[in-house]
């Protein structure tokens, strides 16, 4: 059937609207039903009638897709047909596409993650084992301000010709919480001394009372009597509140006035040095304790 045809079978001209075309098939459709009710068979006439007006209607649904197709695509010329359908690909697969590109960069970020840690593990296990594992934690800077220890490392690694490395940990930040950046640095520390268990704390005049009252420190009063009793200067132990169950005693020896600890590219208000309970190197940590406090004769 072509448009003539289906016209003709309306009984409506070929440039008939679609106002005219949905009034002429209401009107028989309505003449149908009266003929029906009154007791006549479906008519076949009818039927073609109900063909020709789907068809109509078929054919200017497609010139309407037509002409906005033309509208959107036609500037692309002979790739009209190649946009359109690229287009609708991304209009139907438009999360599938998004939901794969975001799987593809994780899958990337994940292998470069992964060659990274391996990378940092071959890196570890190159060097040498750690002698002393220091944490820094207060009003300490190292002169371009960053958090890189690794000049400060080497410095501290001179000072003892029989070992290989010095590993430290550095944590800038003011008690009193001056900016937010204190208050970061603070829950930082809190987060570090759960985790981590290095063999030293350095400590200035503020965070060594606060770390000595967690109870974390070893008591270092024997060795002030004993061991150390020569070597320090006065006020040298100093002496803090290591919570209810320790009481006072000395946790901390302060290193401030060694020359050695002058040669560190380090600005500080006190360099104290506190002992983990725990520590796995003590013996190092004791020996750098009595190498600086030698120093400082």
């Amino acid at each position: 059937m072509d448009l003539k045809t289906a016209y003709e079978r309306l009984g409506l001209p070929e440039d008939a609207t679609r106002e005219m075309v949905e009034k002429r098939y209401d009107m028989l459709l309505r003449q149908e039903r009266r003929r029906i009710r009154a007791g006549g068979g479906e008519s076949p006439e009818f039927a073609e009638i109900t063909r020709a007006y789907r068809f109509i209607l078929e054919q200017e649904e497609k010139q309407v897709v037509s002409e906005l197709t033309e509208q959107q695509y036609g500037k692309y010329k002979q790739f009209a047909g190649l946009a359109e359908k690229i287009d609708h690909f991304f209009s139907y697969y438009k999360w599938h596409t998004l939901g794969a590109i975001l799987l593809i960069g994780v899958i990337i970020y994940g292998i470069n993650a992964y060659i990274e840690h391996k990378e940092e593990q071959a890196r570890l296990a190159a060097l040498p084992p750690i002698d002393v594992y220091g944490m820094m934690l207060g009003q300490f800077f190292v002169p371009d301000g960053s958090a890189d220890t690794e000049n400060l490392e080497a410095a501290m690694l001179g000072h003892f010709p029989d070992w290989k490395r010095v590993e430290l940990e550095l944590l800038t930040f003011s008690l009193e919480a001056r900016s937010e950046l204190d208050i970061a640095m603070l829950q930082k520390a809190s987060v570090l001394l759960a985790t981590e268990k290095p063999d030293i704390y350095i400590l200035d005049s503020e965070t060594y009372p606060w770390l000595a009252q967690t109870g974390i420190l070893m008591e270092l009063d024997e060795l002030a009597a004993g061991r150390f009793s020569s070597l320090l200067p006065e006020d040298a132990a100093v002496k803090a509140f290591g919570g209810e169950e320790n009481g006072e005693h000395v946790y901390g020896i302060d290193l401030t006035d060694s020359p050695l600890i002058g040669e560190l590219p380090l600005h500080k208000d006190r360099f104290i040095v506190g002992i983990r309970r725990d520590a796995e190197r003590a013996d190092n940590a004791l020996q750098l304790i009595e190498t600086y406090l030698k120093a400082q004769r």
